[in-house]
């Protein structure tokens, strides 16, 4: 186990450490072209500081898929802004230049222009507002060519810089070797079957552990293994957006339409519910009639297991996991038999330990990705022209997309206007500062403020620091690179994060990347003033627009997170058995509980920003009732898909098995069971989150939970009817029912006890979830 983490960090620190080797050298290669390129190539890049600008924005994770979406993105931006501005310098003449105001204005209006739709990238925008700012405040100063030049060429000189970090990224990430997605992912994939190898065998220990205490050890065990999986999940997930962008780097030919973040997602999914199914199981050891075909059954599930894992090993990027020949063997496992286990199958727990054992060597969730994408297809297919202009223009002018426009077009318009106000010759770095590190979506105020501000700050008295040490442009680049390196890690700390390890990097970067420095003591100061300047018009629009604090928006997105788990529920409640409709409604609660796991995602770091954030004269964040909060809904989240799996199981059982249709009428009434507590649940959450009268709400609430304890929930550990009976049954019909029937009868068991196990506990994770809110609400109320 500690190997598996040690492996684990030593794979995160090498890929860290050459994401930021490769950062440096791409700055290097910038460095050393304005240095000692040939005469050609630097009288084209007057804008070296932007070209280190560029370099860093681009090398992200130093993936070469990733690299080369950036160039995309940075000539997109490039054919946004350089064109019209040649136009309009051309328009103006040669004498013509625009006054302080004029140009607070134009860069306005532009960003607006550039912010406003939907279909251009951030990264693409962040590099386009940059170039807005060069190109205006050079049409104001006049000094971003030589007065040789006609001044309409002026914005080449910012493309040129533009390129040089973009071939300089790509150069980067080809010497001297190719740093592809499709090798990390690989190399990760090996890890996470090892991880995931050695947390099935403690799951399977803590299954057959003779009391609760050694139980509960082994669970403890498994929680260092179960963070770093999802750890591994994460770095995948990072690397896969540019994995489309590597197929011709690919050796492999035959692709799939599934990535592998969403097949081990599927997998780290299963074995979450087995671990929760352990920790909800009684104080007391398992005990059943025959511990020996019991032990058969654990070993042949652990041989199954660790095939399984072998096939992620040698998992390939761009095949299915689960290959031809290998599926056949998966499919012969050792079924569970009910006749010598009969003691234990009352416990919902253990047939819901078993129904994620049987879906994770089943590859189950790779066929429901798997017919998604084939009706994502269908429908983009029958996508009409007329609907998706109008989808177009409604997304264009959403309140979303016009605050996020306007926001940048105010920020940068102020900042280019003080800005230049307070020296014309350096009025461009207060623009620049904000230029690059917008952030779509809402977000807590104070909290981008002060890791924006921490990381300008230390880069700026970095970059003044080593000014005045060294006087030689070579010295100064010497001094970037470690510096490129440090911020390259800082991007992965808690308190600065990816905002404050960027602003950290280019706070260093308009400093020492600038040419022609003059003395170094005047220049900090107006270096530090601008960057004081940039900041306050952030922070002023950001107020004026979007006064939201964390604690505010986590509030808010907890009542849309809740709002989604109420619809989620109320689907489910209806969920219907008959053919014809299944599919459909399947596709639609998938869809529905896909958009309630980004919400609890977001609400995840919506929470973990505001633990960051500055007090004031505010309250503290309760950090510990919201990351409570954001557990039990993790558990919601998990126990829904568990709950539309059983279903989508028991419908094809119920379509395909001749057998199940004696068990027709005590199906329906399970099923009739369980619906009803479903919809206890969504009354529940209605009841509990109207907002209207806080004392109606209280005491509706405690009706409501009155209700629960004493009507139609669910025990957990109660048995289904289909379990008291199948004795008989089986007995009876022992010599006229075949094997196959047999084993349909079994499934069909299992999945209803599963699925009650999931009822129920989806219930308790409700009330968790209100006794959370509850207490959050009194704090706040004081």
């Amino acid at each position: 186990m500690a190997s598996t983490i040690a492996g684990r960090s030593r794979i995160a620190w090498r890929m860290r450490l050459n994401s930021a080797v490769r950062t440096a050298t791409a700055c290097a290669i910038v460095g050393g072209a304005t240095l000692y390129g040939p005469r050609a190539l630097v009288s084209e890049i007057k804008f070296a500081a932007f070209s280190y600008l560029t370099a860093v924005i681009i090398v992200s994770d130093a993936s070469l898929g990733d690299t080369l979406r950036g160039c995309g993105h940075a000539f997109c931006a490039t054919v946004q802004v350089v064109p019209l501005a040649m136009l309009a310098r051309w328009i103006m003449g040669p004498t013509g230049g625009l006054q302080v105001g004029l140009a607070a204005v134009v860069v306005a209006v532009a960003a607006f222009l550039v912010a406003l739709p939907e279909c251009t990238h951030l990264t693409a925008k962040r590099i386009a507002f940059g170039q807005i700012v060069l190109v205006c405040s050079d049409a104001v100063i006049g000094g971003g060519a030589s007065r040789s030049t006609a001044p309409f060429t002026h914005p080449l000189y910012v493309a040129a810089s533009t390129g040089l970090g973009a071939l300089a990224s790509v150069l980067a990430l080809l010497v001297p070797y190719p740093g592809l997605a499709h090798t990390k992912v690989r190399k990760l994939c090996g890890v996470y079957a090892e991880n995931a190898s050695q947390r099935m065998n403690v799951y399977l220990r803590a299954f057959r552990a003779e009391d609760d205490h050694a139980k509960l050890e082994l669970i403890s065990q498994a929680k260092p293994l179960s963070e770093t999986g999802a750890k591994l999940l994460q770095s995948m997930r990072i690397l896969q957006e540019g994995m489309q962008w590597e197929k011709p780097w690919s050796r492999c030919s035959k692709h799939s339409s599934l990535s592998p973040g969403d097949r081990l997602e599927s997998m780290e999914l299963q074995m979450r519910g087995i671990e929760y199914s352990l920790v909800s199981s009684p104080a007391f050891p398992v005990q059943v009639v025959d511990q020996e075909q019991l032990s058969n059954v654990l070993k042949g599930v652990s041989v199954q297991l660790e095939q399984k894992m072998e096939q992620v090993t040698r998992f390939s990027p761009s095949h299915s996991m689960t290959e031809p020949e290998t599926r056949g063997e998966l499919m012969e496992k050792p079924s569970l038999p009910l006749e010598p286990m009969f003691p234990i199958l009352k416990y919902g727990w253990v047939l819901f330990y078993f129904s994620c054992i049987d879906m994770l060597l089943n590859d189950a969730a790779e066929t429901c990705f798997a017919s998604r994408e084939l009706q994502t297809r269908r429908a983009k297919t029958e996508f009409s022209i007329i609907r998706a202009v109008k989808t177009w223009i409604l997304k264009l002018v959403s309140k979303e997309r016009l605050r996020f426009a306007l926001k940048c077009s105010l920020a940068l318009g102020l900042a280019m206007l003080f800005g230049l106000i307070f020296d014309k010759e350096n009025g461009c770095w207060a623009g620049l500062t904000l230029a690059i590190s917008f952030v779509q979506g809402r977000q807590a105020v104070f909290t981008v403020a002060n890791t924006r501000g921490q990381g300008t700050a230390i880069g700026s008295v970095y970059g003044v620091i080593w000014c005045f040490l060294f006087h030689h442009e070579e010295l100064r680049l010497l001094a970037l690179l470690p510096w490129i390196i440090f911020t390259s890690f800082l991007r992965y700390s808690k308190m600065y994060g990816q905002t404050g390890g960027v602003s950290a990097a280019i706070g260093a970067l308009l400093i020492l990347g600038r040419k022609n420095y003059g003395e170094p003591n005047e220049f900090a100061i107006a270096r530090l003033t601008e960057v004081f300047i940039g900041l306050t018009a952030f922070l002023a629009v950001e107020v004026l627009l979007q006064p939201i604090r964390a604690v505010t928006l986590a509030k808010n997105h907890l009542r849309q997170t809740l709002c989604s788990l109420r619809d989620c529920i109320r689907e489910i409640a209806t969920c219907p058995v008959q053919k014809n409709q299944t599919v459909v409604k399947f596709h639609e609660l998938r869809d529905k509980q896909r958009n309630l796991s980004s919400l609890v995602c977001e609400l995840k770091k919506i929470v973990a920003d505001a633990e960051l954030e500055p007090d004031f004269w505010y309250l503290p964040f309760r950090t510990s009732c919201y990351q409570n909060l954001v557990g039990h809904l993790s558990n919601i989240v998990d126990m829904l898909y568990f709950i539309t799996s059983n279903f989508e199981r028991l419908s094809e059982l119920s379509e395909t098995s001749a057998v199940c249709k004696e068990f027709q009428e005590q199906m329906s009434s399970e099923l009739k069971l369980f619906q009803e507590t479903l919809s206890s649940s969504v009354e529940y959450l209605e009841k509990a989150h109207s907002i209207e009268s806080q004392a109606d709400s209280q005491e509706a609430v405690d009706e409501e939970i009155r209700d629960l304890e004493e009507g139609k929930l669910q025990n957990p550990d109660s048995p289904s009817a289909l379990i008291t009976e199948h004795k008989g049954v089986e007995t009876n019909n022992e010599e006229e029912v075949g094997e196959d029937n047999r084993r349909q009868r079994q499934k069909m068991i299992k999945c209803l006890g599963a699925l009650g196990f999931c009822i129920s506990s989806l219930v308790k994770e409700i009330d968790e979830t209100e006794i959370c809110r509850r207490e959050i609400d009194q704090w706040e109320s004081h």
